[in-house]
């Protein structure tokens, strides 16, 4: 019954790895070409690469180091490379309030006192 139970938490952790490889993957493959530029972050393809072999990895080869290496290039990608991407594109997304006008504070608009 405990082998049986572990069992199941490695399948779940082993869906995890690819979920999260195919996730960075999408989010690679729709980013411009010369946001990664702007960024200073290597190559679209570059990152393309890579995440395609973490995806092929957690279907094909179920080798876990392998699978922890394309995981923390996912890692990697999720945490450095699409944050800076987002930021040069000028990708606010997700309802967040961008920018603002110079009379701003740290906790809203300054309405002068009023």
């Amino acid at each position: 019954m405990l082998l049986s139970g572990f069992g199941t938490i490695l399948q779940l952790l082993y869906l995890a790895m690819l979920v999260l490889a195919v996730v960075a993957f999408v989010f690679a493959a729709t980013a411009r070409e010369d946001a990664y530029r702007a960024a200073d972050k290597k190559k679209k393809s570059f990152w393309l690469v890579i995440l395609g072999v973490a995806v092929a990895v957690n279907l094909l080869i179920p080798l876990l180091f392998l699978q922890l290496a394309g995981v923390v290039a996912s890692i990697v990608f999720m945490v450095d490379v699409r944050p800076a991407l987002k930021e040069v594109s000028g990708g606010g997304g997700g309802g967040g309030r961008r920018g603002g006008s110079s009379s701003d504070g740290p906790y809203g608009p300054y309405n002068g006192g009023r």
